[in-house]
């Protein structure tokens, strides 16, 4: 068994893939462009995460259980979660992310109530299963997001990002909504 490691920075995540980091509080990544591969990885989370995977290129373990997931599809952790990653060979990882220290939204109104997107739970390990639609919604919001990481910093940054981000959650709350409300008519 590897030993775990505590992410605990933005720069941290970024720098085991090889992905650059332009904002020390929240990164969009593409795992298209990592110039580092890992195999076989436990980290325990001391940021939040959300991932579109467009492949299905690894196992992930979620507390005691595995994930529930498959190509198009989004999952998401959050800090002190503990998530096992293991790589299918000849796969390579084609998923986008967000990542985000929860220092990113103290005094913002999503800081307020992060609590109320109850995806982030260890209850939760299905992941949320999208529309090619949808799926191009959670694109464009983590672009806005992108976006506003290559701008020059000034005193209003962090809450755009922190509204660009609750604009996401909301989005996924909604189509988890749809997700389950289809399931229960089946």
């Amino acid at each position: 068994m590897n030993k775990i490691i505590k992410l605990e920075s933005v720069n941290q995540y970024n720098s085991l893939y090889g992905l650059e980091t332009l904002h020390p509080l929240v990164s969009v990544v593409d795992l298209t462009k990592a110039t580092k591969s890992i195999n076989h990885i436990q980290m325990n989370y001391g940021l939040y995460a959300l991932f579109l995977k467009e492949t299905k290129s690894c196992d992930i373990k979620y507390g005691r259980q595995y994930y529930d997931y498959q190509e198009g599809t989004v999952t998401s952790f959050a800090p002190g979660q503990v998530v096992e990653v293991e790589m299918q060979q000849g796969v390579k990882p084609n998923a986008h992310g967000l990542l985000f220290h929860p220092d990113l939204l103290r005094g913002t109104p999503l800081g307020r109530h992060m609590q109320d997107y109850t995806f982030f739970s260890y209850a939760a390990n299905e992941a949320l299963h999208l529309s090619k639609q949808e799926q191009q919604t959670i694109i464009d919001c983590l672009t806005k997001i992108d976006e506003e990481t290559y701008n020059q910093a000034d005193r209003h940054t962090n809450l755009i990002i922190a509204s660009a981000i609750e604009l996401l959650l909301n989005y996924c709350i909604r189509f988890y909504d749809r997700q389950f409300t289809t399931r229960k008519k089946e």
